[in-house]
């Protein structure tokens, strides 16, 4: 079903990720960086800063799915998925009969599927334009849904078969007939409905706008498919959870929440025996988290609207169950922070300049102050992004290990991801005990994918852990 090992000159059928010249730029001065100079040639750390341009731009070669082992085995989840999806198959006009639904080696709650692609799509002359947000989704399996479509044909008409493209900068104007501005094809389709519902002032049409048949990217469509049992979860984010360990009884932070997937992760390695305190400064996200844990059936979680930055009580007596909270509440803490996400996959153009990108630091070091401050003696923190700049990750934790005495690195099981980065200024023993999930080194210098344990293990999103351990 896939070719595992498809060579990085077949990725040119997508352009490698549209990034400002000023941020291209700040990114080749960190993966070029005057430590990692001293201990590889410029030519090979240049070809894999080129090849992390390209990977961004595509997604993973596995789409990744967290099973809900606190409701059922996993054996049990991998047939009734594998039976779904089948059906999905047979109603295709490719007609396909048999999804592969393989096991992680080391992850007992992971399926994986091999996505196909790209393949050879021919575009044709009919086009629908979309925004990069559902260009990106339909790349990772998903259909067209109606509030996407940007532009279409004057004259589409439910059962039109149709190209579909995303709009990569932004610029197609809503209710356009055509659209010649950056863009990339994505995939071919059949409209599931007139354009006069998709623009229509009235009452919008919802639901599907375009069933694609012929993605760029073959892989499963999710879309009502086991959603109590089959949690679509990029790798990392899985690993986030096992990484923290949680266990049965404790009372555990989650601060920058939404949606709630690493939440409910937590709450079920505890088996649903505890408090996870979840914590997100926006209200319809809050939402959404208490919807995933009535879906996932779990009730040890406890959602609120708050600034996690002002998480901590000033009275250390006050006892309250919802925040902010005393110091020391917390046997665990997760800080998953707010980041730039430059390493979201598949991701083929950022509009944001050198400014935008770069906002994010300070954010972190105050959601670090209240994270330590809330964390008992002898409790874990774990740190992560779904970022592959250097400020973010490495040069945050030389900050924190500098600011916070009481804190020292942790080894981290599973470590499936590679070390740490050089040029932040942190030991090879500090590096090691670091989570970083690059893509651009899951391929080997011939362009091909390079021998893992699991191949999923290397061609994952962008992302970074650290685990701690407050003294």
């Amino acid at each position: 079903m896939t070719r595992v090992g498809r060579k990085i000159e077949d990725m040119s059928i997508l352009p490698r990720i549209s990034l400002k010249p000023e941020v291209t730029d700040f990114l080749k001065s960190v993966f070029l960086n005057k430590e990692v100079l001293a201990a590889v040639s410029h030519q090979e750390a240049e070809c894999r800063f080129q090849k992390l341009l390209s990977c961004l731009s595509h997604p993973p070669s596995y789409t990744c799915v967290r099973a809900s082992t606190h409701l059922a085995p996993l054996e049990e989840i991998r047939l009734k998925l594998g039976e779904e999806l089948n059906k999905q198959m047979l109603n295709s006009s490719k007609g396909e009969v048999s999804a592969q639904i393989l096991l992680h080696p080391q992850i007992p709650d992971v399926l994986l599927l091999p996505v196909d692609g790209p393949r050879p799509v021919k575009q044709l002359s009919s086009e629908v334009v979309v925004g990069a947000q559902c260009g990106s989704a339909v790349l990772r399996g998903a259909h067209v849904f109606v509030p996407g479509i940007v532009a279409s044909p004057k004259y589409m008409k439910a059962g039109d078969v149709v190209s579909v493209f995303s709009d990569l900068e932004g610029k197609c104007t809503r209710g356009a007939t055509s659209f010649q501005g950056k863009r990339v094809f994505v995939g071919n389709g059949v409209a599931e409905v007139d354009r006069s519902s998709i623009f229509c002032t009235d009452e919008p049409a919802k639901g599907i706008g375009v069933r694609m048949v012929e993605p760029l990217y073959q892989s499963p469509s999710f879309d009502g498919v086991l959603p109590s049992l089959a949690f679509l979860q990029n790798l990392p984010s899985v690993v986030v959870g096992h990484v923290l360990g949680p266990r049965p009884g404790e009372r555990i932070l989650d601060m920058c929440a939404a949606p709630g997937g690493k939440t409910c992760h937590i709450a079920a390695l505890m088996g649903d025996q505890g408090e996870v305190v979840a914590l997100d400064r926006i209200r319809n996200k809050i939402d959404r988290i208490r919807q995933n844990a009535q879906m996932l059936r779990l009730l040890s979680i406890k959602a609120f609207c708050f600034n996690s930055t002002k998480a901590v009580s000033s009275d250390p007596t006050q006892e309250a169950e919802g925040p902010p909270f005393p110091p020391e509440s917390f046997d665990r803490v997760l800080l998953d922070a707010p980041c730039s996400g430059l390493g979201q996959r598949p991701n083929m153009g950022c509009t944001w300049g050198l400014k935008e990108i770069c906002s994010y630091q300070p954010l972190q070091r105050k959601l670090f102050h209240a994270a330590v401050r809330l964390l008992k003696k002898g409790g874990i923190l774990v740190y992560s992004t779904c970022t592959v700049t250097l400020a973010e990750n490495e040069e945050q934790v030389a900050w924190a290990l500098d600011t916070f005495p009481c804190l020292t690195l942790q080894p981290q099981e599973p470590h499936i991801g590679t070390e740490g980065m050089l040029g932040a200024g942190l030991s090879p023993e500090q590096l090691r005990l670091l989570q970083r999930f690059s893509p651009e080194l899951s391929w080997d210098q011939t362009g091909t994918a390079a021998p893992l344990p699991c191949r999923a293990d290397g061609d994952t999103i962008g992302f970074f852990i650290a685990k701690f351990l407050k003294n």
